[in-house]
């Protein structure tokens, strides 16, 4: 048996499968290692894939060359664009996913992928020799070495579960946790943070009373999340919304000291954007009712995830609570919620390659980084997975900023502002997001990923097809004149101003009461295109004057992106720096002025300071070179 590989993968979650994908794709003989075959890409809370923001990283995987679109798009059971009565900005795809068609796909993928091999062991320790990562070991002892390894542990590291005062060592979903693996990252000088998340109950469908609930259904137009998927279309399953009520806050609020959150058991700092019940009722006090989802968990399951129930309470209580709810009277709980803490590490140790400052060629991603979700987790994992090929290939890294992808934002929040809870992509957190719509991910990423050999020919020429029919499109609907009399009789039919000169399409496209629909009326010779270039042309026209604000913004951060700061630098001589900036710019060590600028207790005349230091360092480099 051949122990050497090029890359080690730790965890077989949604960040390891998608490592390990992106890592054997480009050449690198990879071994996926994962503490149970059954908990490859498995989903051990929300069944579901995207949501606000969430999507975007989820169509940005996809254009790098990513399997979650893909999955997700073979597995969906709903789909849902979310937000669409705002702008498409914050237009968000999300899916609820069969979860168990959902592993089994991208299991069969993993396992017929070249140059990727998948086990099941416990990894127990990483090797670590001269500051530098060698392999790992696992429970059966047996050692396997490597070139780069890459964590992405999720929430199994010294994962502990809690269900009221009942507290155990436990990974999610009653799988095994990893303890050794914590401990030994604890040996070898990685300092671990402490985090806790929850997962509602599991119900099952048959005790339902759905006549007392409010039907969801998905979208009659099913928008796929893969750029190379065509139609997906086909019979969706339905969700329920139903609402918590007095009586159900009452139980819950009298029983706070029976959880061990509130009873002082939890260490791990749990999510403000996804928090318990119990927190919420608590947070929220002045309203009356939270609503929840009953949402099913796949197509041959009676299982069904209650969406906003997420409870450490004891399971007694929670049929207890759990019954007081219109539609869930008579409640059988399945599988009960669990609160879950874990080992995650401080994610300023790691740089924007997302390899640890201080051991060469030792990978994190996903929640090991202090992360929440399986998209965060996935978006980390491919770009682990890409740059850890290319470091022990002696290729330049691969790293998107922040005016290129969400997927920048995601990974310079980590590394530069750190996180003192689960972190949560959020449009809000996006300074560009105008630019960085969901709908053109490909035009942004694409090309990058097909130059460094990820994407595929395929892959590929389908971005430049579709670029270029936007362009075609484009320049005809500047080219197409309407002239009045053409024109105002229609105007008027749509409460648009009328005109006194010819006007093209595109000017008329760029008025909020028109759009490409109901110009067909008069721009009689179109051509037949597909909805997604319609779309994407329509938002060009319409938000031209913002997106052309927006790059401007761009181009002055990337000025501040390319002043970098010179390696080896010593905070300590800088003259002029305040006391915690300086603590600060040690202990995360930015690359350049713009990431120090990001960084929390850094302000502008701290980076005033540092501007006029390094360019004084380089006044005196260019006149050494002068004078020799």
């Amino acid at each position: 048996m051949n122990k050497n590989y090029d890359v080690i993968v730790v965890g077989a979650g949604h960040a390891g499968s998608e490592a390990a994908l992106a890592s054997a794709r480009l050449g690198s003989r990879t071994l996926l290692m994962t503490i149970n075959l059954n908990a490859v890409a498995m989903m051990p809370c929300s069944p579901s894939i995207g949501g606000t923001a969430k999507g975007h990283l989820v169509r940005e995987i996809d254009a790098l060359g990513g399997e979650m679109g893909k999955v997700i798009d073979k597995t969906y059971i709903q789909s849902k664009m979310l937000n669409t009565r705002k702008g498409p900005a914050v237009h968000s795809l999300r899916a609820q996913a069969d979860k168990s068609q959902y592993h089994i796909e991208m299991k069969k993928v993993i396992e017929n992928t070249d140059n990727l091999y998948l086990k099941q062991a416990e990894v127990m320790d990483i090797i670590i020799e001269d500051g530098k990562v060698v392999g790992i070991i696992d429970n059966l002892k047996q050692t396997y070495k490597a070139k780069a390894v890459i964590i992405a542990s999720g929430t199994y590291l010294g994962g502990k579960v809690f269900i009221g005062k009942n507290i155990f060592i436990s990974g999610p979903d009653g799988l095994k946790a990893s303890t050794e693996l914590s401990k030994n990252l604890k040996a070898h000088g990685l300092n671990l943070v402490r985090f806790k998340t929850g997962t509602p109950a599991r119900i099952n469908r048959r005790s339902l009373n759905f006549d007392n609930m409010i039907l969801q259904v998905g979208d009659s137009e099913v928008i796929p999340f893969s750029f190379m998927s065509g139609d997906i279309s086909k019979k969706q399953e339905p969700c329920w919304l139903t609402y918590t009520n007095e009586t159900t806050h009452d139980i819950i609020l009298s029983n706070l000291d029976e959880t061990a959150l509130y009873g002082g058991l939890v260490e791990g700092v749990g999510p403000r954007y996804c928090p318990s019940i119990e927190t919420k009722l608590e947070r929220f006090t002045g309203k009356s009712r939270h609503q929840l989802f009953i949402e099913p968990e796949g197509n041959y399951t009676n299982e069904m995830y209650v969406q906003g129930m997420s409870t450490s309470l004891p399971l007694d209580l929670q049929i207890e609570f759990m019954s007081s709810i219109k539609g869930l009277e008579n409640v059988e709980v399945m599988r009960p919620a669990y609160a879950i803490e874990y080992d995650c590490i401080n994610p300023t140790k790691i740089d924007a390659k997302l390899e640890h400052k201080k051991v060469e060629n030792l990978f994190f991603a996903g929640q090991t980084n202090g992360s929440s979700g399986y998209e965060e987790a996935a978006a980390q994992g491919i770009m682990a997975g890409i740059n850890a090929h290319l470091k022990i290939n002696s290729k330049e890294p691969f790293i998107l900023d922040r005016s290129e992808a969400y997927i920048g934002v995601l990974i310079d929040d980590l590394i530069t502002k750190g996180t003192d809870e689960p972190y949560r992509m959020m449009s809000s957190r996006c300074e560009y997001r105008l630019l960085l719509r969901q709908d053109n991910a490909d035009f942004r990423l694409t090309e990058k990923s097909y130059n460094i050999g990820l994407a595929t020919e395929e892959r590929y020429n389908t971005m430049l097809n579709r670029k270029e029919a936007v362009k075609n499109e484009l320049n005809r609907l500047k080219e197409v004149m309407i002239k009045p009399n053409d024109l105002n009789e229609f105007l008027e039919k749509n409460d648009s101003t009328s005109i006194h000169s010819s006007k093209s399409l595109y000017e008329l496209l760029k008025r909020p009461e028109l759009n490409y629909e109901n110009l067909s009326n008069i721009d009689i010779n179109r051509p037949e295109l597909s909805k997604d270039v319609i779309f994407q042309c329509e938002n060009e026209i319409r938000y031209e004057g913002y997106i052309i604000k927006q790059l401007q913004q761009v181009k002055k951060f990337k000025k501040m992106e390319t002043k970098m700061i010179p390696e080896g630098i010593d905070y300590n001589d800088i003259e002029g720096l305040r006391l915690e900036a300086r603590e600060k710019l040690i202990e995360i060590l930015p690359k350049s002025l713009g990431q120090a600028s990001r960084i929390s207790g850094v302000n502008p005349a701290d980076v005033n300071v540092m501007y006029v230091y390094i360019e004084k360092i380089k006044r005196e480099k260019e006149s050494v070179w002068c004078y020799e």
